[in-house]
């Protein structure tokens, strides 16, 4: 069984006015979290208005709903004792004219020397899965063969509509903010792991990133685990949602890895149909049409039905496909967490923050 892992990035919120607060350093050094959170579980974002948590590596997705409702349990606590709260919405809904300071942190300092403007901007919340993967070779095989998928999972997981209290009309406006960095987006396709590992060495040795870590590829080999890490979703507004994401990803992988070892041919895009692919699923979500790995623009529910045929013998095999499909069924009655949010600004300002600092840690 493909063992998995979630990482969560959230906002901290003042819950009257909605805007930014700066208390990532007192939240995670709360006193009320350490029977609850162990050190490596929460850690400190690029901006000071931000906070990540990351579950244990975990067998099953019971195992990755218990911790993230315990960690969103543990850090919304500490940041109520603050004042503030934690909002699990992909784009802060509005911000103060004066930036949010930047982390304390010689990276974080070196990126806004690098980019001011786009770090000041970079009020955003992902969620990020990591599946585990035999060897890097595979893992390479593993990113050829998933990236035509990545932009059915922005739609689906499109929760940042609006900036700077106004809807940009877009369901993931989160994404298109960070696709401005220089290595972003749906990523390459790789002859093998040797060209993988010359392209990266080609952006490090001509300073166009620091380091590996500023590989910002909506799906990326993981330096620092044996996983492929998925990272184009919006964070979820709620946890059982995450662990929709959770099983999706690791049958996509398992899936790949399947198809790799049975010598199926990987399916081929182009990168500027991916790219585009990519831009309709944050402009729409789940709302209009999207494209087919074969490069067809269908309906959303078609393509979601495609990538659920796809995937199944993989859910059924780690015995998700319950959970997961009646999450999926869920996610096209009600929509998406963006149409919710869209939904509430409908009642006013309070209306949306509620919903966005509440549905964090609901059951």
């Amino acid at each position: 069984m493909i063992t998995v892992g979630v990482e969560e990035e959230y906002l901290l919120l003042d819950p009257e006015t909605g805007m930014p607060v700066p208390l990532s350093e007192e939240v995670r050094g709360s006193s009320g979290l350490a029977p609850v959170v162990e050190h490596r579980e929460l850690q400190s974002e690029l901006l000071q208005a931000q906070v990540e948590v990351a579950t244990p590596v975990c067998k099953d997705l019971d195992e990755v709903g218990g911790h993230l409702l315990r960690l969103r349990h543990a850090v919304g606590a500490a940041a109520e004792e603050l004042g503030c709260r934690i909002a699990a919405c992909a784009t802060a809904p509005l911000r103060a004219a004066a930036p949010v300071p930047v982390s304390r942190n010689r990276r974080y300092l070196a990126m806004q020397s690098q980019a001011p403007q786009l770090v000041a901007e970079q009020l955003i919340n992902g969620m990020h899965v990591h599946a585990e993967v035999p060897d890097p070779h595979v893992g390479v095989a593993v990113l050829n063969r998933i990236r035509v998928w990545l932009p059915v999972l922005v739609a689906m997981s499109a929760n940042s509509p609006l900036w700077d209290g106004h809807d940009t009309g877009f369901a993931s406006w989160r994404t298109m903010i960070f696709g401005r960095w220089p290595v972003s987006g749906p990523p390459p396709y790789f002859v093998d792991l040797a060209d993988h590992e010359h392209r990266v060495q080609n952006l490090l040795s001509s300073g166009i990133i620091s380091d590996t870590g500023q590989i910002y590829w909506q799906a990326r080999l993981s330096g620092r685990y044996p996983t492929v890490e998925v990272r184009c979703m919006d964070v979820q507004l709620r946890a059982d949602d995450a662990v929709m994401f959770a099983g999706i990803v690791r049958a996509l992988v398992a899936t790949a890895i399947r198809d790799e070892k049975a010598g199926t041919p990987p399916p081929q895009c182009s990168p500027e149909l991916l790219q585009g692919a990519n831009w309709l699923a944050a402009r729409h979500g789940i709302g209009g049409s999207l494209v087919t790995p074969s490069g067809d623009r269908r309906s959303a529910g078609d393509v979601l039905h495609q990538l659920m045929e796809h995937i199944t013998p993989a859910l059924e095999e780690a015995g998700d496909m319950r959970e997961v499909g009646s999450l999926v069924h869920r996610l096209l009655r009600q929509g998406t967490p963006a149409d919710r949010q869209r939904r509430a600004l409908d009642q006013g300002l309070p209306a949306l923050i509620d919903l966005i600092t509440t549905q964090s840690t609901a059951p």
